[in-house]
C-alpha cells in the first residue's frame, strides 16, 4: 500500500453519523481525521475508544474495514447497529413500526427516571428527573417487547439504538445523567418516537468488540489505529473526572442491560459507576513513584508501544493531563510524528478546569484539540 493508496473515500456530503449527546464527540474533527488517515493509504481502521461510534461510522461509509471497540455496552450495540448492518435500512420498518405502536406501562425506567411535567423541580423536596413520566412509561414497554421478541444480535442493536436515540431527543439533562435540569427542556415534552437509524449496507467484514484497550492491543492488527482516550483534568486539585464516562452515562448502560442494578444518589446512578470502581487509568491524576511521570501519560506511552499498527492516529485535547513535552515525548519513543493538526473550539460548558500552560502559551481561553499521525518504528 502506497502513500494515498487507500479506500476511495465518499464525499464530506455523502457521510452521515449519528450519536447521542456526547461531552467526547469528535464530530467536528472527522472530516480532518479521515484526511489524514486517508495520508497512510490505509484500508483497514481500529477506533479503539469508539463511544457513541460517530468516527467508526465514518470510517465504514468511507470505505475503510472497521473495527470499533470501547468498554461501554451501549457502545458495543451502537458499533453493531451501523458496523454490522447488511439489510436495507427500510428492512426494519416493520418492527419499529411495531415497537412504537407498544402501549405504554408503569415499569422500573418510569420508577426511577420518569417525572410529572406539572411538578414544579424547584423544590429541595423534588427530585429531578431526565425524562417526563409520559416518555419513560413508553419506553418501558418498547424495552420489554424488545426482549420478549427474541431478536437476531444485530436487529436487536438496531431496535435498541432507535430507543436511545429517540430518549435522547426527548431528555431534560445536561447532556449526561450526573445531573438534570432544573426546569423541564422543552424537548422534554415531545412525545418518544422511534425512527429507523441512518444505516447502510455494509461490504466489509467490520469487527465490533468491547472490553479493556489493553487487552485488546495483541489481538487487533489493523493498518490504522485511531485514539480519542479519555482525558481527565490537567488540575492538579481535581480528582480524576471518572463520571465523566462511565457514569455520565449510566442510563443508556442499564437501558441495554435492563438489568435493574442498585442505584445511589439524586441522579439515581448505578453503584457500579461509583468513584472507586469506575475511574480509567487514562483519567488518573496521581504520578507514577519511580519515574514521576502522571499514571495517564504511561498508559498513553503503553498505549502506543503495545499497538501493533504501522499507523497511529491519535486524538488529544488542551484539558488533559498529558503535556505538550510529555505527549511529545511518549510519540517520539514508538516512532514519528508525520502529521499535526491543531484546532481551536469553543470550550466546552461542562469543563470549567484551567488548562495546562504547555499547551497555550497564546491564548488559555482557549480549548484546542490536537491530532498527531504517527508512523510506528518498523
Amino acid at each position: 500500500m502506497g502513500k494515498n493508496g487507500g479506500v476511495g473515500l465518499k464525499s464530506k456530503m455523502e457521510l452521515q453519523t449519528q450519536g447521542i449527546k456526547y461531552a467526547g464527540s469528535k464530530k467536528r474533527l472527522i472530516p480532518q481525521i479521515l484526511s489524514l488517515a486517508k495520508e497512510t493509504g490505509a484500508q483497514s481502521v481500529w477506533d479503539g475508544f469508539s463511544g457513541t461510534t460517530r468516527v467508526s461510522q465514518a470510517f465504514a461509509q468511507a470505505g475503510y474495514r472497521t473495527i470499533s471497540s470501547d468498554l461501554s455496552v451501549w457502545s458495543e450495540v451502537f458499533a453493531q447497529c451501523w458496523l454490522l448492518n447488511r439489510q436495507e435500512p427500510g428492512t426494519y420498518a416493520e418492527l419499529i413500526a411495531h415497537l412504537n405502536g407498544i402501549p405504554p406501562r408503569d415499569g422500573w425506567f418510569t420508577e426511577h427516571y420518569g417525572g410529572d411535567p406539572e411538578i414544579c423541580s424547584d423544590s429541595p423536596n423534588v427530585l429531578k428527573k431526565p425524562f417526563q413520566r409520559k416518555n419513560t412509561q413508553k419506553a418501558d414497554g418498547i424495552r420489554e417487547e424488545i426482549d420478549r421478541l427474541g431478536l437476531d444480535p444485530v436487529t436487536r442493536a438496531v431496535a435498541l439504538t432507535s430507543l436511545i436515540l429517540a430518549l435522547d431527543r426527548v431528555d431534560s439533562t445536561l447532556g449526561h445523567f450526573s445531573s438534570y435540569l432544573r426546569q423541564w427542556s422543552p424537548r422534554s415534552f415531545r412525545d418518544l418516537k422511534l425512527e429507523i437509524p441512518h444505516l447502510w449496507v455494509n461490504s466489509q467484514k467490520n469487527e465490533v468488540h468491547r472490553g479493556e484497550i489493553f487487552s485488546l492491543t495483541s489481538k487487533i492488527h489493523a493498518d490504522l489505529a485511531y485514539f480519542d482516550p479519555p482525558y481527565g483534568s490537567n488540575n492538579e486539585k481535581m480528582p480524576p473526572s471518572r463520571v465523566r464516562y462511565s457514569a455520565y452515562y449510566h442510563f443508556w448502560t442499564t437501558l441495554i442491560l435492563n438489568d435493574r442494578p442498585a442505584l445511589f444518589g439524586k441522579a439515581a446512578r448505578r453503584k457500579d459507576t461509583s468513584d472507586l470502581r469506575s475511574a480509567s487509568v487514562f483519567e488518573e491524576f496521581r504520578r507514577d513513584p519511580q519515574t514521576g511521570r502522571f499514571l495517564a501519560v504511561e498508559a498513553i506511552r503503553k498505549l502506543l508501544a503495545e499497538t501493533y499498527s504501522p499507523w497511529i492516529l491519535l486524538s488529544y485535547s488542551s484539558g488533559g493531563r498529558a503535556t505538550a513535552e510529555e505527549l511529545m515525548d511518549a510519540i517520539h519513543s514508538v516512532g514519528k510524528l508525520r502529521q499535526f493538526l491543531k484546532l481551536d473550539y469553543r470550550r466546552n460548558v461542562m469543563a470549567e478546569m484551567k488548562w495546562t500552560h504547555e499547551w497555550l502559551r497564546e491564548n488559555d481561553e482557549k480549548n484546542q484539540e490536537f491530532l498527531f499521525l504517527i508512523e510506528k518504528k518498523s
